[in-house]
């Protein structure tokens, strides 16, 4: 799967995003500007020492990123869709679009793709949903609907531990 942040305002949510691109094998790309530098010590920090696993493209502008894979299937995360995140079939190579924190993605870009827009449903009250959070669970659903292909699926206990995790 494919993460897109298009001009993400705040590091820690970045690097939170760094660690579930890393956990789930899936490519980042950064959308420029960026609120930050990728030098900032949150970001560094709440991404761990993960940064390793994870591949990372940074491109000047949506367009540039679009140009780059056109065959790609885009689907646009925000609070403005009518369709929810759970009735699309994702497939394993399609790109997961959000926008900056503040303000979510752009309307024009939302309206020339309303075909692909989805939310993530919450009460009324509720402007929206952290972008970390979000991006965890959508992304999710998306490796759900492919049987987490290519994820680990089943924990191991420690050997030594077996036992020692019962009820009191």
């Amino acid at each position: 799967m494919h993460i897109v942040l298009v001009e993400p305002e705040i590091p820690a949510n970045t690097g939170n995003i760094v660690r579930t691109c890393a956990a789930t094998s899936s490519v980042l790309h950064l959308v420029r500007p960026l609120g930050f530098s990728t030098e900032d010590k949150y970001l560094k920090r709440a991404g761990l020492d993960y940064w390793y696993l994870v591949e990372i493209y940074y491109h000047d502008s949506f367009e540039a990123l679009k140009e780059k894979y056109p065959l790609g299937t885009f689907y646009y995360v925000s609070t403005k869709a009518a369709r929810h995140y759970c009735d699309v079939e994702y497939g394993p190579g399609d790109f997961l679009v959000f926008g900056k924190e503040t303000r979510g993605l752009p309307e024009s870009l939302l309206q020339a793709n309303s075909g692909n827009c989805v939310r993530i449903p919450m009460v009324s009250d509720a402007r929206s949903l952290n972008l970390a959070n979000s991006v965890a669970i959508v992304l999710y659903e998306a490796l759900r609907q492919q049987a987490f292909a290519g994820l680990e699926t089943a924990g191991r206990v420690n050997p030594q531990l077996q036992g020692t995790c019962t009820k009191p």
